[in-house]
């Protein structure tokens, strides 16, 4: 979760986000190179008479400039192709839950379940309990096994809006009429807090995601007590 006046992503709690934050600080490595090298460039130009030499035009510095703008964009888009596919791959999931975005709540169904489906919607200012997170606690948490592939299908009912988590790198569009999936692995037990990212309407704020990942014996003891319910 995000703490206060805080600048950069926060923590990683899947491998896919890991791998996110490292193409991240790839890539702005590479941003910071090529600023630096122009700003070099540039203030050469102005405290020496190179505009007025002759090697501005030579052949040599025209392949330079072409060729190492090639070898860049190969640097950044190799990283890029491979989480990419590492998002769509999904292999044998444990768990498969369907997200459904109303306006402007969520409903989650556990299709591997028989009757395991609720709705989630965010809980009032009034009714929190000290240590809730104003806007983003819900009366309903998704609860998930930890360290377990989870398929998440994600679709909506009424307008387009947007399951999304941050901590574990997940945002997918919830577009009625289609099913999107995204794969879900918790790396650690904890809550995550996501909200919907899409502007679904007035109340587009008020749609939090919270995720608790939980050891498998909790889980399914929360699994009986919901069913039961």
């Amino acid at each position: 979760m995000a703490h206060q006046a805080q600048l950069g992503f926060q923590n990683a709690a899947s491998p896919i986000m890991e791998e996110l934050l490292h193409f991240h600080d790839h890539a702005l490595m590479i941003v910071f190179l090529i600023s630096a090298l122009v700003v070099y460039i540039i203030s050469l130009m102005l405290s020496t008479k190179l505009t007025h030499t002759s090697s501005m035009d030579a052949q040599e510095v025209e392949m330079v400039w072409t060729v190492l703008p090639a070898i860049i964009l190969i640097l950044i888009a190799l990283p890029s192709l491979q989480i990419l596919y590492l998002m769509d791959e999904i292999n044998n999931p444990h768990l498969t839950i369907k997200a459904i975005g109303h306006q402007w709540y969520w409903s989650y169904e556990y299709t591997d379940y028989e009757n395991l489906m609720f709705d989630s919607y965010m809980t009032p200012t009034q009714d929190l309990t000290p240590g809730n997170s104003r806007l983003l606690e819900v009366d309903h948490r998704v609860v998930i096994p930890v360290e377990s592939p989870i398929r998440i299908l994600v679709s909506a009912e009424d307008v387009l809006h947007s399951w999304a988590v941050p901590a574990l790198g997940i945002k997918t569009d919830a577009v009625p009429g289609r099913l999107n999936q995204t794969i879900l692995i918790t790396s650690y037990p904890g809550l995550f807090y996501g909200q919907c990212s899409e502007i679904c309407g007035s109340n587009h704020s008020f749609m939090p995601i919270v995720i608790e990942s939980a050891p498998l014996k909790h889980f399914e003891a929360w699994s009986k007590t919901m069913i039961s319910l």
